[in-house]
């Protein structure tokens, strides 16, 4: 597998997105959706019609992180990072991604953790939402749940992180 970093090149409409979002499904697929006054949490359905307008969001699973932002006039910029290759209808983001961790063993199901916040964290006004299948690695107990977390896309050429995706790590059988 290949990372691959790109664009759209034109914004896309509210019904183009959640036409595009499919494409990227990989189950388990997770959603993380942010208005001006209110973040979703991460969530298990994909966002709809009535979702919309949002400042942003973001799609996720062990494969990809597919990324939207509001433009205007109801358009939004779409990034999209992956391990799996080129994607045509995408405008490449420079040429020479690596990906950290890549250990070749266990990729590509394996990543760097990424924690939750406890459900009595104040930092938030109300407490975020976290799916109960996937493990936001709040205590340490070995269960055979998907687990939160993150992966680089590193500019081969200038070693620089450009890039730190959510992920899923899949349980090893």
């Amino acid at each position: 597998m290949k990372p691959f970093v790109g664009y759209k090149k034109n914004p896309l409409s509210v019904l183009e997105l959640l036409d595009l979002i499919p494409n990227f499904i990989i189950e388990p697929s997770y959603y993380f959706l942010r208005w001006t006054h209110k973040v979703s949490g991460i969530l298990e359905e994909p966002p709809t019609e009535t979702d919309f307008p949002m400042l942003e969001g973001q799609m996720f699973n062990h494969e990809c992180e597919l990324r939207w932002k509001y433009k205007q006039k109801n358009t939004y910029e779409i990034l999209l990072l992956t391990i799996n290759d080129i994607h045509h209808s995408f405008e490449l983001v420079g040429k020479n991604w690596r990906i950290e961790p890549s250990n070749i063993k266990k990729f590509p199901s394996y990543a760097y953790p990424a924690y939750g916040y406890r459900p009595d964290e104040t930092r938030f006004p109300k407490k975020l939402i976290f799916p109960k299948d996937l493990d936001t690695r709040l205590h340490e107990e070995k269960n055979k749940k998907p687990k939160l977390a993150q992966r680089y896309f590193i500019d081969d050429r200038t070693s620089t992180v450009q890039f730190v995706a959510l992920t899923v790590e899949l349980p090893q059988l």
